[in-house]
């Protein structure tokens, strides 16, 4: 008699898919490589929320994270909740925020008074993130070209346009807060987009930072004025802080969808699109520029400084003006953007996705 040979059809070999798949098709990484680069994405997604000019979704690019980012976000919106999304999205949010609480101070402190060192390093972290895009946009076709060259003449025309005084700080237009937050919500979904820079480009920046400064004083109460909390404070800065939360809340509902089914149905020219915005970031962060003292009569902000003024004036709202480096300035600061290019090379190798094609 003979024996029937088994039927049941073997298991086929697990093939692996690239480390960083387009967001239509990302793999399941393992948690310990979710939190790790989470953790750092989202950390240094908090410094670029500190650090004008540089964008949040940056810093998730050179991570690594920024499809998956991404993803999450577009998933639970959707009301799909995938554990890994829920996690992903957890550790960068708790990182970003824990980065911001902890490190706002001293990142502050250093961007002001070693700009452009700091900037240096900035410029290498953003560089970095190139080759991780560059890999997500193989094979490379002529639309990845001409995405890039148009989100690289975005950002070109931004940097040399430049923001604009912020305006009256007391004027307040909703629709154009809703505006605000919008875009300060884009900018941490978008790479190569500041949104601090967004913010005065609107002239909603120093409307919105005062605001939050007022709200902070009402519930806390001012130790220095000798005032206890002011509910009034509260109910006024909210005039300011809800329609800048609704605007955030529709851009990161909107943008994190739009992206991911842009990056399903037009991979390449948006892969191209972001590739731009990521390389013509560099040309707002150029370092070589340190804070002038200001002058009476020049208009800060809203306000026409005074010499009273300009002494109570924060030496971060000095105006910028350009310098030539010395020779030793120059070598520091390719040193610097080599150590930040090295430091985003290596994370995208120290939280590689060792993970397989993925599964529902």
């Amino acid at each position: 008699m003979t024996t029937r040979p088994d039927a049941t059809p073997k298991p086929r070999p697990r093939t692996r898919t690239r480390d960083l798949a387009p967001v239509g098709v990302i793999p399941d990484a393992s948690y310990p490589s979710l939190v790790i680069r989470g953790g750092v994405g989202g950390a240094l997604m908090g410094l670029a929320n500190i650090v004008p000019g540089v964008s949040g979704g940056t810093m998730l690019l050179a991570a690594g994270v920024y499809p998956r980012f991404v993803n999450a976000v577009a998933e639970l919106t959707t009301l799909r909740f995938r554990p890994r999304s829920i996690v992903a999205l957890a550790t960068i949010a708790l990182a970003a925020m824990l980065a911001i609480v902890l490190l706002a101070g001293p990142m502050r402190d250093l961007v002001v008074d070693h700009r452009w060192v700091m900037y240096s390093v900035f410029i290498g972290l953003t560089l970095g993130g190139a080759p991780l895009v560059w890999k997500l946009a193989q094979p490379v076709k002529p639309s990845v070209y001409i995405g890039a060259v148009c989100g690289f003449a975005i950002m070109l025309a931004m940097a040399l346009i430049g923001p604009p005084d912020a305006g009256d700080p007391a004027s307040r237009n909703y629709a154009m807060l809703v505006l605000a937050g919008l875009a300060g919500a884009s900018a941490m979904i978008l790479p190569g987009v500041s949104g601090a820079y967004l913010l005065l480009l609107l002239g909603q920046y120093v409307p919105i930072l005062s605001a939050v400064d007022q709200m902070k004083t009402g519930l806390l109460g001012d130790s220095d004025a000798g005032t206890g909390r002011d509910l009034a404070l509260v109910l006024d800065a909210m005039h300011v802080v809800i329609p800048v939360g609704v605007g955030v809340l529709v851009g990161i509902v909107g943008v994190s969808n739009l992206i991911k089914w842009l990056l399903t149905r037009y991979e390449k020219p948006t892969l191209g699109v972001l590739l731009g915005l990521l390389l013509g970031a560099v040309a707002g962060l150029w370092p070589f520029r340190a804070p002038a003292a200001p002058q009476p009569g020049d208009v800060i902000k809203g306000r026409v400084l005074t010499p009273e003024t300009i002494a109570a004036l924060d030496r971060a709202d000095w105006p910028m003006q350009a310098f030539t480096p010395t020779p030793a300035q120059a070598l520091i600061a390719l040193a610097c953007i080599a150590a930040g290019f090295s430091a985003t090379l290596l994370l995208g190798r120290l939280g590689r996705d060792r993970s397989t094609e993925k599964t529902s």
